[in-house]
């Protein structure tokens, strides 16, 4: 077996950032999508969205629990983007950087695939990756619920120890060092948790740490 890592990359705010655009998009759409389907006021759809993400870590799974919401509907319509080149912020030498890295890459995200695939089109860096695992591959299941963590590393047959994961989300990361995997945190807070092996201010500053992050 090679022994080049499989580096597990997050999308949004890892690879690129959603935050500026993309993510205020998103939940725009998702806070119509609560005031069509269940018939809220906006403030009260905006509230159960936030309510949902808190408790479930998605509103998604607030969602289908409370409500039967067709999971795939609601990820059509609360990710549907006419324009969204116009949107991306993103690093241009991102596609060097990833080119250059030594072992399989894959994306592991919370969001559906086929906007996943979208953003990295966007980028550039489509043929890069091996795969990309949306939420529909985890049965519905975010991260950083185990499952998700365990029905990626079934599928893509991998045992954590292979694994490098990067994100911007430190409760991700605590979940994929309890399996075992090395972390890196993107970006962040002020603090740096135990579980984190590196961590670096953005996806470029990955290059300069490839020696110290590889012999951990």
């Amino acid at each position: 077996m090679s022994k080049d890592p499989v580096w597990l990359f997050d999308l949004d705010n890892t690879l690129h950032n959603a935050s500026p655009h993309i993510f205020p998009h998103i939940n725009r759409s998702m806070t119509r999508y609560l005031e069509q389907h269940l018939g809220l006021g906006l403030d009260e759809a905006n509230a159960l969205r936030m309510q949902y993400w808190h408790r479930y870590g998605a509103t998604l799974l607030g969602l289908m629990r409370h409500h039967g919401t067709d999971p795939d509907h609601f990820l059509i319509e609360t990710h549907r983007f006419d324009r969204l080149h116009e949107m991306m912020v993103f690093e241009r030498a991102l596609h060097g950087l990833l080119r250059r890295l030594p072992g399989r890459k894959i994306v592991f995200s919370n969001a559906p695939r086929h906007y996943a695939r979208a953003v990295l089109a966007v980028m550039g860096v489509s043929r890069l990756f091996a795969d990309v695992v949306g939420i529909e591959d985890l049965d519905y299941q975010p991260k950083p619920g185990i499952r998700a963590y365990r029905s990626l590393l079934h599928a893509q047959r991998l045992r954590p120890e292979q694994c490098i994961m990067l994100e911007d989300s430190v409760v991700n990361l605590r979940t994929a060092k309890r399996l075992g995997m090395r972390t890196v945190l993107v970006g962040g807070g002020l603090r740096t948790p135990a579980y984190v092996d590196l961590r670096i201010p953005n996806i470029l500053a990955l290059r300069r740490q490839l020696g110290r992050l590889l012999g951990c």
